[in-house]
């Protein structure tokens, strides 16, 4: 907390250590992308649009064009041909690609000196200025991914008003949040138990 090293800690180089998959953080990244949209978007089809469902002129002998309705899609104010309707997005993406992305992408952040590891986060009060004297004081960058027990109320009130700032528990890390942050603080316990679940 004072910045200052206080202990070593190995961590495995199966998880750590490994090389960097470009493609496969992308494939992961962008599944993570797509279930997390919502796929509310919806067009109205010509059954759907308000409008009258007569017939404007008789089929023949106008010298006109035929026509059925006035919700015709041709025409202003009808339906949408083709339109977006709901749809779910997600798909399924190997739990396996999903590890090795993660552990490629915490490889890279070890090797950029972007991770950070603390022995515990203890503060007085869950006051902003608090954990803003706390960051600054170990010289992290201002897009934060904090990443510790969800049960340290205090970091978790604190960190939340920060707009760069993001807490998450350990079984929370994802590969967005990890490439989207410029650097990662762990506490000890988060590291290691995060370190036990990507080296299944």
């Amino acid at each position: 907390m004072q910045n200052e090293i206080v202990g070593q800690l190995e961590l495995e180089d199966s998880v750590f250590a490994v090389e960097l998959k470009e493609t496969l953080i992308w494939e992961a990244v962008r599944h993570y992308m797509a279930v997390g949209r919502r796929g509310t978007h919806s067009t109205k089809t010509r059954s759907e649009v308000r409008g009258s469902t007569r017939k404007l002129w008789r089929q023949k002998g106008t010298g006109r064009a035929r026509v059925g309705g006035i919700r015709s899609p041709l025409w202003r104010h009808g339906g949408t041909i083709f339109g977006p309707k709901p749809r779910d997005y997600s798909y399924r993406f190997p739990r396996k690609k999903r590890v090795g992305a993660l552990r490629s992408a915490l490889s890279e952040k070890i090797r950029q000196d972007q991770i950070l590891v603390v022995d515990n986060l203890e503060l007085p009060t869950h006051k902003t200025k608090e954990f803003v004297k706390l960051v600054d004081g170990l010289g992290l960058a201002q897009k934060l991914l904090v990443v510790d027990n969800p049960g340290n109320t205090n970091v978790v009130l604190s960190s939340r008003n920060l707009p760069r700032v993001k807490f998450v528990p350990e079984s929370g890390v994802n590969i967005y949040d990890i490439l989207n942050h410029e650097q990662i603080l762990f506490t000890r316990g988060a590291i290691l138990q995060l370190q036990e679940v990507l080296r299944k």
